[in-house]
């Protein structure tokens, strides 16, 4: 028999009228949240169910409201109720209570209980969702967002990362790299790492700053004080409970690999991670979310489009405590996005581990003890581990499983921009331990006249620069290699003195090695624009050694009607765009035929920086000065500000050689005496004005 038509219980909008205040809504909007949405039957999904548990056939009347302040009012799912009453995943009451009611698995769900995270087909007569699709900075506008910018009001086009995966698995490096291109491409993105907070909230000195970097999107919030994070409970009082089966005597063990010289610090070994120590669980899951409660206010109050929650999220209790904290605090509207990563390749696995004993819970710590107490930790997290499947596929969720790093891409029902955004990037992702040279062209004639834009050839010493690098390219490509096999001799799990600095996590097989199991040598390719003085800068490359090719998206910025004038001729004949492009020089764009703006340039880069990540390969882009602001602009994750201001002379070459937790970059700047390029020591970006430009990538020390 047909189940009947049924209208799901009233929801209130479950945000505070500060929120609404700072973020406000439209009045279709909050009406979704405050009347009932009736679900015909013809229309319910098969793996959908009303959210009420008592679900008898009949329509359900809106629960009755006494509280005089409806818009603070919150409603859980019977599954978030059942969530946030599991032991170890209770929130305490005021009484200091806590709920024991067990979650059940996906296949013994009581009748009425929601299987899904889609948003439930709206019917005829209910108000509508607000319809979302691409925004993009510079090429898209409309009038809730003029500028291209996902506007505050659409929720439903913003996004929440939730990543999933035990340690040593490459999240935070995932989450830094996704960070880091969808902030380049003009979308507002943060990190909140939980694995830091916890570090502060247990008492413990964080290095990450030092070793083990986030991106400059990484959330910390508040002051760094484990008061701050527990609201008020003491460190100390803490400190006994989280060790309070650690040793008769003691407050903490002293033999402990993260406790060593931590003033009050909580002993954060494997014991710490285990679920039977109930003092550090609690902790834990506290401390997970309130830093998700963080992402929700920048997702929701501060204009942020893309917020990444970096933790484990190894149980299907924590991820469905972390859908309902969502769904209480944004509703239905706003997308989550879980993204797992794994690691099979034995090889990688390690790699990844070589990594983790180098970062901030086991810095200068005996390796031997540190990957024996790290291996325990691993053992602790794959007991009570959940990977994303089954639950989530019924469930209707989106989520996406990564496997050794991009070998294998699994994805659920992603929706959304953002979404699709993230995944095409993650298509295209390695760690392949490789170079990337970005230059200017030498110098053209137009150049020695002051011009901008055109087509003009290389003058006499723009000849001699194309001349010197493809020389000083062959030189350096040799170097790389000599260091390739050096650093893979010196590598070994435990790590040994005197060994060098971890080689990139990166899969391996018969493909990237010889039959002795040493890396084979990198190719190297040389991308050009469609400009003749571009072109001529690589004339002199072997195109039996190098892959040469021209890439009309590498074509410097158009300057319209501005082409082929000096900036003083601009000035005069155009006085009115010469102060609107100086006032704003990111969104300006020049007026006339194939004017283009920054933004404009940032979009028709996306398949060069894509491809970058795609290939495992050594590259030299040969450019302009606009593309190579924006092409560093992303590599070194410079502030939005700073991409049009950025001083990239004529004769400067810079190379980055990405890391786990960074890049290392260095710049050589060419000598016309010597006809050689020189080694910058202790380079910084400078703007136009000659200040230094913040770098938001860590740049790790060359070797």
């Amino acid at each position: 028999m047909a189940p009947s038509v049924q209208s799901s219980p009233q929801v209130t909008n479950p945000r505070s009228p500060k929120m609404m205040s700072r973020c406000p809504r439209s009045p279709r909007i909050v009406s979704a949240f405050l009347s009932p949405v009736p679900l015909p039957a013809s229309n319910a999904p098969q793996n959908m169910l009303p959210l009420d548990n008592a679900f008898n056939g009949g329509p359900q009347q809106p629960p009755q409201s006494t509280s005089p302040h409806p818009l603070k009012q919150t409603q859980h799912s019977s599954i978030a109720k059942s969530v946030m009453s599991t032991p170890g995943m209770a929130r305490t009451n005021s009484a200091g209570k806590e709920g024991i009611q067990l979650l059940s698995p996906p296949n013994q769900l009581s009748a009425g209980q929601a299987l899904t995270d889609t948003p439930a087909t709206t019917a005829p007569n209910s108000p509508r969702i607000r319809a979302t699709t691409l925004d993009i900075p510079g090429l898209t506008k409309s009038r809730v967002s003029p500028d291209g910018r996902i506007a505050c009001r659409d929720i439903g086009a913003k996004l929440v990362i939730v990543m999933v995966g035990l340690p040593a698995r490459g999240k935070s490096y995932i989450t830094q790299k996704v960070a880091r291109y969808l902030n380049w491409l003009q979308h507002d993105t943060k990190i909140f790492n939980v694995g830091h907070r916890r570090r502060i909230a247990a008492g413990a000195h964080d290095n990450l700053a030092n070793d083990e970097p986030p991106h400059p999107s990484v959330k910390h919030a508040g002051p760094a004080t484990p008061a701050t994070l527990l609201h008020g409970t003491s460190p100390k009082s803490l400190s006994s409970l989280v060790n309070s089966n650690s040793r008769p005597g003691g407050h903490r063990r002293t033999d402990s690999v993260t406790s060593i010289d931590i003033d009050g610090g909580v002993d954060q070994s494997a014991t710490f991670f285990d679920p039977a120590n109930k003092a550090a669980a609690e902790l834990r899951e506290k401390v997970a979310m309130e830093t998700l409660d963080e992402l929700l206010d920048y997702i929701l109050n501060r204009g942020g489009s893309v917020g990444i929650l970096d933790a484990t999220n190894s149980t299907l209790e924590r991820r469905k405590a972390v859908v309902d904290r969502v769904r209480e605090v944004a509703g239905k509207e706003l997308g989550v996005l879980f993204l797992e990563s794994e690691c099979h390749d034995q090889q990688l696995l390690e790699a990844n581990m070589r990594l983790k004993l180098s970062g901030p819970d086991y810095k200068g710590q005996d390796p031997v003890k540190a990957l024996e107490d790290f291996k325990k930790r691993v053992e602790i997290y794959e007991k009570n581990y959940v990977p994303l499947g089954e639950y989530e596929e019924k469930a209707g969720m989106q989520f996406i499983k990564m496997i050794d790093v991009g070998r294998k891409i699994v994805t659920h029902q992603t929706k959304g921009f953002l979404a699709a955004q993230t995944v095409y990037f993650l298509l295209n992702f390695n760690l392949a331990h490789r170079q990337i040279w970005i230059t200017r062209h030498g110098e053209s004639l137009d150049n020695v006249a002051g011009k901008i834009g055109g087509n003009a050839s290389l003058s006499e010493n723009g000849e001699k620069y194309a001349k010197t690098l493809a020389q000083f390219m062959d030189v350096e490509r040799k170097k790389f290699r000599e260091k390739q096999l050096h650093k893979h001799e010196c590598s070994h799990m435990p790590p040994r003195p005197g060994d060098t600095t971890p080689p990139n996590p990166e899969y391996s097989n018969c493909c990237t090695q010889d039959e002795e199991g040493r890396p084979l040598e990198k190719n190297f390719c040389v991308w050009t624009s469609m400009l003749a003085r571009s072109i001529e800068t690589a004339q002199f490359f072997d195109d039996e050694e190098y892959d040469v090719k021209e890439m009309r998206m590498l074509n410097e910025l158009n300057a319209g009607v501005a082409e082929g004038l000096t900036y003083d001729e601009i000035k005069h004949q155009y006085p009115k765009e010469y102060d609107l492009r100086r006032d704003d020089k990111l969104h300006y764009r020049y007026p006339g035929a194939g004017g283009e703006s920054y933004l404009d340039v940032i979009n028709r880069l996306r398949a060069v920086i894509v491809e970058v990540e795609r290939m495992t390969d050594h590259v030299l882009l040969i450019g302009h000065r606009v593309v190579a602001r924006v092409l560093l602009a992303y590599f070194l994750g410079l502030e939005r500000e700073d991409v049009a201001k950025l001083d990239v002379p004529l004769g400067t070459i810079y190379v980055l050689e990405p890391k786990p937790y960074g890049v290392e970059f260095r710049a050589y700047k060419y000598n016309s005496e010597t006809e050689w390029f020189d080694f910058q020591p202790d380079f910084k970006l400078k703007n136009e004005e000659q200040k230094d430009i913040k770098v938001n990538v860590k740049v790790a020390k060359s070797t």
